[in-house]
């Protein structure tokens, strides 16, 4: 299964696990880590720009490369939180084309499929994954972010908000 057949959403997302047998293991560990506390200077957020589905390894994957190049600060300099769940359920309907088959299977045509996988559906403009940090890494997490927007599969924009109001005073200065 390759993530680029199940990039642009189609139809409802089918998302009632009640009616499905073998239910998908969500592959996200953690949704947020590092330390909160209220005296970050800079909030960081990775904007989507299409409307797409994220893969919940792709979502994964993204996470661990922002967390672990802001971690080489310290597991506490941080806080990061990841926005969006996955909950539409990918189906694939699988056909046999292996060696010493000669055709491929045609099967049924808008086949249900079996569940392999959990996917975010997002829109233009919403926030994915945001990360709190001070003033002394954000370069180190504009980084991570650059690193994180190659995993999602779609153009993403870092959006930076000063949070400390003392910071503000001095730039204009």
């Amino acid at each position: 299964m390759k993530g680029v057949n199940y990039r642009v959403p189609r139809g409802m997302p089918y998302v009632r696990r009640e009616y499905i047998a073998g239910k998908p293991q969500l592959k996200i560990a953690r949704f947020s880590s590092g330390r909160p506390r209220s005296d970050y200077d800079y909030k960081l957020e990775l904007i989507v720009t299409e409307n797409i589905q994220i893969r919940h390894n792709s979502l994964e994957a993204a996470r661990l490369a922002a967390n672990k190049t802001m971690a080489t600060a310290g597991d506490t300099s941080f806080f990061s939180v990841l926005r969006v769940y996955p909950h539409a359920i990918l189906r694939e309907n699988k056909m046999i084309a292996t060696a010493g088959a000669d055709r491929l299977q045609e099967g049924m045509r808008r086949a249900f499929g079996k569940s392999t996988g959990l996917a975010a559906r997002v829109h233009p403009g919403q926030v994915i994954y945001e990360a709190h940090v001070t003033a002394q890494n954000l370069t180190l997490a504009k980084q991570g972010f650059k690193v994180a927007s190659s995993k999602i599969g779609c153009p993403a924009v870092t959006k930076i908000t000063v949070l400390n109001k003392q910071l503000v005073k001095e730039e204009d200065d």
